[in-house]
């Protein structure tokens, strides 16, 4: 019956390291991959100032008000503000901007173009609505756009770094956990 049991314990205790080693391998990658991907799009994303926006003015492009240039197939919302006592144009987001720097809004559904235009106008009265709102803006004199959010911020950072640390913590709380009882029971089988 003991030796049942010791072979037991051997089997519990062999899975529950492999378990905390397993979770601790997955949170190492996860940090290398992090590492590669979302730490320099934070540390090269320029917006860092925080800054109060006033609205001055919201214009919908259909594809018909932008001819000889490259046209989007979707309707296009652009967002003129005043921001850091300067005129700029507001983007929605970093990426936003990478896509086309001719709209400051890309709807999501981009398939339906009345969906679109209603997505459009809806943001549009949100912004009629609250015309003063906090953005982000460049600390560079020159810069003439500012955001309306941060993909790239603190707070995702922050985010995407919580899963990690907790399957790092929970990891090494089991590898320890295991060696202290099997130091407690090297200790209980020697009185």
């Amino acid at each position: 019956m003991g030796k049942k049991l010791v072979m037991a314990q051997k089997r519990g205790e062999t899975r529950a390291l492999c378990l905390g080693v397993a979770m601790v391998v997955c949170a190492v990658i996860t940090y290398y991959i992090l590492g590669t991907t979302m730490l320099p799009l934070f540390q090269k994303s320029v917006w860092t100032q925080e800054s109060t926006c006033h609205l001055i003015e919201t214009n919908v492009r259909d594809q018909e008000e932008l001819e000889g240039k490259k046209v989007p197939q979707y309707p296009c919302l652009w967002v003129n503000v005043s921001a850091v006592g300067r005129w700029a144009v507001l983007y929605h987001t970093e990426d936003t901007r990478d896509q086309n720097q001719q709209c400051s809004y890309i709807p999501r559904s981009l398939d339906d173009y009345q969906l679109a235009r209603a997505d459009v106008e809806k943001v549009r009265a949100r912004f009629h609505r609250h015309q003063v709102f906090y953005c982000f803006s460049a600390t560079r004199e020159n810069e003439t756009s500012v955001l309306y959010r941060r993909l790239y911020g603190p707070q995702a950072l922050l985010l995407s770094l919580f899963w990690p640390t907790f399957l790092l913590t929970g990891g090494l709380l089991i590898i320890v956990m295991v060696k202290i009882n099997q130091s407690l029971s090297i200790l209980a089988a020697q009185k």
